[in-house]
């Protein structure tokens, strides 16, 4: 207790306006005695107060958090009074922080720019996570998913999640702690979606493994930290994440191999070991291919039966690719539904669809079994009866 062997006065007395901030912090710590940690009846005095918050505002939220002004550099108490009543001092539950919180947005209504001095004190805390306790890191994670999810005055997220980001913090694990038990109590009240808002808004959710000491720095670390936490839906996500990511850096590589005409084996190789690294489905695997394929076609716009030959021979040209990857008759199938869906939807291939298909037909790449059962039992309607 940050309060321990301080002497607390409980009688009331008339405070002078304070002129220092050791004065003002008495004054404040007299203020919750006086009213035996009511915090409604805390928040009218100080409401009511002539004390010089514009001047003292940082010291007003250490009294808040720590129960007393505190050394500077530490979380130790200054010489004066302290009282029993802080954040740290509370119970580590919702319902008990709850009522900080709600006792500090009254006071931010009164006074909005005490905010930035809301984000000096959490910063400094933030950043001085390994002088807390277990418990009470506990308790700072519990007011910190409180106070985004009752939206405090505009508290912005990339003040609070950034200090943590030292690398002492991170190394002992302190981070990670503070960050699981901070997602478990923000998502008691709100979705998966607002809480990757907020990561966002902090400016950290593109990497959240940046939270994890070096040596458990893994997908897989990932994945079995926060699925033992219950986070499931967040392990799910970054999974996503991951998927999309290594999505991206093998369109991108495909795609400069496409365009400078690089060598068929050279870009067979490239796509089967990515595919190996992002451990993609098959049928993943024919759409994107198709899709760079397409991208790649030097449309000139000059009429339709130029366009037409430059399609055509970008098929004829990476047939041999897409022979590579399809390997079954669903993945066929998927070649020709993802051929349909791109010929119904874009004016310069409409006409396209048949010959496309004999193209693939040709170059050993779609099975005559495939096209019929498309043609006998294709699921997809677009442009299904007109091709």
């Amino acid at each position: 207790m940050l309060c321990s062997g301080t002497r607390i006065k409980t009688r009331k007395r008339n405070i002078a306006a304070p002129l220092d901030p050791s004065a003002f912090a008495d004054a404040v710590v007299q203020i919750y005695l006086d009213n035996a940690g009511d915090l409604e009846l805390v928040a009218r005095s100080i409401e009511s107060s002539d004390l010089n918050f514009s001047r003292y505002g940082d010291t007003f939220f250490e009294v808040v958090f720590a129960g007393g002004r505190t050394q500077p550099g530490t979380l130790k108490p200054d010489e004066g009074e302290c009282h029993p009543y802080s954040i740290i001092e509370c119970e580590a539950t919702r319902d008990a922080i709850l009522l900080s919180v709600i006792y500090i947005q009254k006071i931010l209504r009164r006074r909005p720019f005490l905010i930035k001095n809301l984000e000096n004190v959490m910063r400094r805390l933030l950043q001085s996570l390994e002088l807390f306790e277990e418990n009470e890191r506990k308790k700072l994670a519990i007011f910190t998913a409180l106070a985004f999810s009752q939206k405090l005055s505009g508290l912005p997220p990339e003040t609070v999640f950034q200090p943590l980001l030292k690398d002492n913090l991170v190394a002992k694990g302190l981070v990670l702690s503070f960050m699981t038990d901070f997602f478990k109590d923000y998502l008691v009240d709100n979705s998966l979606d607002d809480l990757i808002s907020l990561l966002k808004r902090g400016k950290i959710e593109d990497d959240l493994l940046q939270f994890f000491p070096s040596t458990k720095r893994s997908a897989e670390g990932f994945s079995e930290h926060f699925t033992k936490a219950g986070l499931v839906p967040l392990v799910e996500y970054n999974e996503k994440k991951i998927f999309e990511v290594k999505l991206k850096e093998m369109k991108s590589a495909l795609t400069t191999q496409i365009v400078e005409e690089s060598d068929m084996s050279e870009v067979i190789e490239t796509v089967k070991q990515r595919v190996k690294d992002a451990k993609l489905p098959d049928i993943e695997v024919i759409r994107i291919l198709w899709d760079v394929i397409m991208d790649a076609v030097q449309w000139s716009g000059k009429n339709q039966q130029q366009n037409a030959n430059s399609a055509l021979r970008q098929v004829k040209t990476w047939a041999k690719l897409l022979n590579s990857f399809c390997t079954s008759g669903n993945i066929e199938l998927e070649l020709i539904y993802k051929v349909q869906m791109q010929c119904y939807e874009d004016a310069k291939l409409m006409k396209l669809f048949p010959e496309i298909v004999r193209s693939l037909y040709d170059q050993d790449v779609l099975a005559e079994d495939t096209i019929l059962h498309w043609f006998r039992k294709g699921t997809n309607p677009k442009g299904r009866y007109a091709f």
